[in-house]
């Protein structure tokens, strides 16, 4: 069995209300949260920061106080092991990477659950901005 890696974060924003960023990937289409494979020498953190900013352009604070795991196979010989994170930023404007993300778009928290692909994304979604709210004064 071949193992990957990934890191990333559900990003959220505060203007009258709290929003979440989402993204459609080119690849395999499904929405989701912007993340990617770790570097040598980089921690979870670092990585998630670093393709948030490829992806999106994005400059997030990562709160390492809430991770997330989420475990599935991506080939018959090959498990995913993904790391999520909650992250903040003041940022509105995204600039999406062409090669990897199709399409990427803020929503309020409360509209976001129904665009996500896969129940696993909500339930992190949904701990995550239960997490912000309790450390942030949401």
């Amino acid at each position: 069995m071949k193992y990957e890696k990934s890191c990333g974060a559900v990003i959220f924003r505060k203007d009258r209300e709290w929003n979440v960023l989402l993204i459609r990937h080119t690849k395999g289409r499904h929405i989701s949260f912007p993340k990617g494979h770790m570097e040598a020498g980089e921690t979870e953190s670092q990585t998630a920061e670093r393709e948030i900013m490829e992806e999106t352009g994005l400059r997030v604070r990562v709160d390492r106080r809430f991770r997330a795991e989420n475990r599935y196979n991506i080939r018959p010989d090959t498990q995913k092991l993904v790391v999520i994170f909650a992250a903040m930023t003041d940022q509105a404007e995204i600039t999406p990477q062409p090669e990897e993300i199709a399409e990427a778009f803020w929503l309020p928290v409360d509209q976001a659950a129904e665009r996500l692909t896969y129940e696993r994304d909500r339930k992190i979604m949904r701990d995550a901005f239960e997490h912000l709210k309790k450390y942030h004064r949401a």
